[in-house]
């Protein structure tokens, strides 16, 4: 059980985040497939960085004991995708969150 701790706390985070989003409707419950096509963009982009650094030598996998230990591709753990994707989406609410904030300040101050 040890093992999953890390990814069951990127997975809560995410479904915070998703609640955010809902909550106040910015990215995936704004426009769900140019969220879609960003989220997978970025994913892909992201994970491809990822694998261009493991093969220089600069990422190498640890071995924390709250990780799965489960490898996707040599020294890419289960948990790097997961946290891309909470990288994304975290990104991506505080950004539709600000524009939405400051669209609204700049409508009030006409």
């Amino acid at each position: 059980m040890k093992g999953f701790v890390y990814l069951a706390l990127l997975l809560v985070s995410i479904g915070g985040v998703l609640w955010l989003d809902f909550r106040y409707r910015l990215f995936y419950w704004h426009d769900a497939w140019r969220a879609l096509a960003v989220t997978v963009a970025g994913l892909v982009a992201l994970t491809l960085a990822d694998v261009g650094g493991i093969a220089l030598g600069i990422f190498k996998r640890g071995d924390a004991e709250i990780a799965t230990g489960v490898v996707v591709a040599p020294q890419l753990p289960l948990e790097e995708p997961v946290f891309l994707l909470l990288l994304i989406l975290s990104t991506m609410i505080c950004y539709t969150g600000a524009v939405k904030m400051l669209g609204r300040r700049g409508e009030s101050a006409s």
